[in-house]
C-alpha cells in the first residue's frame, strides 16, 4: 500500500469521528492559539518601547548631579548644585568629535494665566539644542532663539494641552501668557507627543530660555542647572562618551582621585533594558503556560489515539490478515494523530492572529506578527502529533492479527 493510499485512509478514520477529532484538537488549537498571540503582543510591546525611547532623545544621555541629602531624606535626580550651564558649553566644547548637541535644562512648576484662565504645569528651561535632542517638531510658529537665550528674553513655547487649556480654538502664538504673574510672550507650539512610558503627558509643558527660568522663575542666587541632555553623533561611542564627559566633570568641579563623582549619569539603553527585561521576563511566562496548554493537548491526542486502537483492534487485525505489515499500520495510526494536530495547529494559528488583532485594536496597543513564529508553531503542532501519536501507533503495529480477528 503507497504512502498516500495510507494518508487517505487515516483522513478517513478521522473524519468518521469528526466531533471526537475536534475535540482531541481544541487542546492543541488552544495552546498554538496562546503562543501566536503572546508573541505577537510581547514584540508589539517592544516595538512600541523602542518608538517610545526615541522619543525621549536622539542617541541621549541624561546627566544629573549629585543627590542631596538631609540625614534620612534623599532628593531625587536634578536636586543637587554641583553642575552649571557652563559644564554643558565645555562639554560642546571639548568634545566635538563625539558630542552632537548639548542642553543645560532646569525646572520649575509654574501656574499659567491667559485672560480668565489658568493651567499649572512644568516649565522647561533649556538651549536651543533641546528640540534637536529630544526629536521635537514645532506645529506653528518657531522656538526661541540663541539671541534670546542670551538676553534671558521672556518668551516660550507650549506644548499641545497647555494650548488646549489655556487658547481653546485660539491661535497661541504671539499671545502673551503670564507665568508667576510675569508676561511670557508665546512664539510657538510644539507638536503632539502624547503620553510617555510612564503615563506622563509629554505635551502638557512650557519650554522657555534656560537662562530665563533660572533668573526670573528661579530667583535663585545659585547657576546649577538641574541636569544636562547631551546627544551623541552614535551610540556606538556611549561607553567612550561617558568615560570623557565623566573625566572632563571630574576635571572642573576639581574632585580628588579618592572623591566620589558629584554627577551621575543615564542613558536610554539602560532604560530599554530595563523595560525589556520585564517584557521579556512576561513574554517568557506566558509562553511557558501556553507550552503546558501544547503539552496538555498532545497528552489528549494520546488518549484518543489509544482509544481509537482499542475500537478499531479488528479492523486492524483484519488488514493485517489481507497482507499489511505493521510498518503500515504503524504509519496510519501516526499520520492520523499528526493530521489532528496540524489541523490543530492550522485553527490555532488562524485564532491566535485574531485574538492578537482583536486585543491590539481593543486596548490600542501595537500588535507584531512575525511569519517564522506562525511557522514555528504549525511545525511544532505536527512534532506534537508526531511524538504523542508514536506509542499508541506503535502499539497498533505489535498487535497480533489473530487475536485482533478474536477480539470482542
Amino acid at each position: 500500500m503507497s504512502l498516500a493510499m495510507i494518508f487517505k485512509v487515516a483522513v478517513l478514520a478521522i473524519f468518521r469521528n469528526k466531533t471526537r477529532s475536534l475535540l482531541t484538537c481544541l487542546g492543541i488549537i488552544f495552546g498554538i492559539a496562546a503562543v501566536i498571540a503572546v508573541l505577537a503582543i510581547g514584540k508589539g510591546a517592544s516595538a512600541m518601547m523602542v518608538a517610545e525611547i526615541s522619543q525621549m532623545g536622539n542617541n541621549l544621555l541624561m546627566v544629573f548631579p549629585e543627590r542631596k541629602q538631609a540625614g534620612a531624606v534623599h532628593q531625587g535626580l536634578g536636586g543637587g548644585q554641583t553642575m552649571t550651564a557652563e559644564d554643558v558649553v565645555a562639554i560642546k566644547r571639548e568634545l566635538p568629535h563625539l558630542v552632537e548637541f548639548a542642553s543645560p535644562q532646569v525646572n520649575a512648576a509654574c501656574q499659567l494665566m491667559y485672560q480668565n484662565k489658568n493651567w499649572s504645569t512644568r516649565v522647561q528651561g533649556v538651549s536651543t539644542d533641546f528640540p534637536d535632542i529630544k526629536n521635537w517638531t514645532m506645529k506653528d510658529g518657531r522656538f526661541f532663539n540663541e539671541q534670546e537665550e542670551r538676553r534671558a528674553s521672556r518668551v516660550c513655547v507650549i506644548g499641545g494641552t497647555v494650548a488646549s487649556n489655556l487658547f481653546a480654538d485660539e491661535d497661541p502664538v504671539g499671545q502673551t501668557i503670564r507665568v508667576k504673574n510675569m508676561a511670557f510672550k508665546v512664539v510657538g507650539v510644539l507638536d503632539q507627543k502624547g503620553a510617555n512610558n510612564w503615563g506622563d503627558d509629554q505635551d502638557d509643558t512650557v519650554m522657555a530660555p534656560y537662562t530665563t527660568v533660572s533668573r526670573v522663575l528661579q530667583g535663585s542666587a545659585f547657576k546649577s542647572i538641574n541636569m544636562m541632555n547631551i546627544s551623541l553623533y552614535d551610540m556606538d561611542d556611549l561607553d567612550e562618551a561617558k568615560e570623557e564627559i565623566s573625566a572632563l566633570l571630574r576635571q572642573r568641579h576639581k574632585l580628588a582621585d579618592y572623591q566620589d563623582d558629584d554627577f551621575e549619569t543615564r542613558d536610554t539603553t539602560e532604560i530599554m533594558n530595563t523595560i525589556g527585561s520585564v517584557t521579556g521576563l512576561m513574554t517568557v511566562l506566558l509562553t511557558v503556560v501556553a507550552a503546558i496548554s501544547l503539552l496538555v493537548g498532545g497528552i489528549g491526542i494520546m488518549n484518543i489515539m489509544l482509544v481509537s486502537v482499542t475500537e478499531r483492534i479488528k479492523e486492524i487485525g483484519l488488514r493485517m490478515a489481507i497482507g499489511a505489515t505493521p510498518f503500515m499500520i504503524l504509519t496510519q495510526f501516526l499520520l492520523e494523530s499528526m493530521v489532528l494536530s496540524t489541523v490543530g495547529g492550522i485553527l490555532g494559528v488562524a485564532l491566535g492572529v485574531g485574538v492578537a488583532e482583536l486585543i491590539g485594536a481593543v486596548k490600542h496597543w501595537p500588535i507584531v506578527i512575525e511569519a517564522s513564529s506562525a511557522v514555528f508553531s504549525f511545525g511544532f503542532s505536527a512534532f506534537v502529533g508526531m511524538f504523542f501519536g508514536f506509542y499508541p501507533a506503535y502499539r497498533a503495529s505489535k498487535l497480533n492479527p489473530i487475536d485482533c480477528l478474536r477480539y470482542e
